[in-house]
């Protein structure tokens, strides 16, 4: 388990991968995973409870969720 993150590298890879085989279009689905990283960093400026996961990496932890999870809202 890596200590920065409440998931395994394995768990994020295959995360990563479910997210861009949903997508129509890769390149897309990049660039929404970097803005919602993006977004979520300037927002937790102030909050040290997550500091241990990237926000790149909650973000694709976010939205594989929102894939998997239809009733979760999402961007």
């Amino acid at each position: 388990m890596n200590k920065h993150s409440h998931f395994d590298n394995t768990q994020i890879m295959y995360r990563a991968e479910e997210l861009i085989n949903a997508a129509s279009n890769r390149y897309k689905i990049t660039v929404q995973v970097a803005n919602r990283a993006k977004r979520r960093r300037y927002e937790d400026i102030d909050v040290h409870d997550e500091v241990m996961m990237k926000p790149v990496l909650r973000a694709i932890v976010e939205m594989s969720d929102e894939l998997t999870q239809p009733e979760i809202i999402g961007d």
